[in-house]
């Protein structure tokens, strides 16, 4: 693996993923590092603010991100570094990774308006256009959500 620091602003970021506002839940790529056989790490970021319309409702007396967003943002993380692992130029238009399985997920800690979430994934695996992952989500350094995440490579 390179120690050359890679980074990814929201430009690059939204060539790579399809998601857009707002469903996008990654704002920036700090570093990522490509190893061997699709292998890497990545460390990404998403600044959550009052105004994420899931707040409305989730919940209005004591706003609470809800945690299936907060895996999302995992799994795009996961995302990206797995287009990154494949190639440096963006994927075409025809080419997605979804869900392919969620295990030993655990939620340790709240997260609400003005924190910041640092996502830390790293590519356990791949095989067959499958690729495992473990990923892990904090906040003011502290652990709020850790899973093993799967994604499948897909042509629409």
């Amino acid at each position: 693996m390179s120690n050359e620091m890679n980074t990814m602003d929201i430009h690059e970021i939204i060539k790579f993923l399809p998601h857009r506002y707002p469903f996008l839940l990654v704002d920036r790529v700090l570093n990522y590092t490509i190893g061997e056989g699709h292998t890497g790490e990545l460390q990404g970021l998403k600044n959550v603010t009052v105004n994420e319309p899931f707040f409305q409702g989730h919940f209005p007396v004591k706003p609470v991100m809800p945690g299936v967003l907060l895996l999302e943002g995992m799994a795009q993380a996961c995302g990206l570094l797995a287009f990154k692992s494949m190639s440096e130029q963006p994927p075409g238009d025809n080419v997605l990774f979804y869900f392919a399985g969620i295990d030993k997920v655990r939620f340790k800690r709240i997260v609400e308006p003005g924190d910041q979430i640092h996502y830390h994934v790293k590519m356990i695996k791949e095989r067959r256009g499958i690729g495992v992952f473990e990923a892990i989500a904090k906040v003011d350094g502290e652990l709020a959500c850790s899973a093993e995440i799967m994604c499948a490579r897909r042509e629409i």
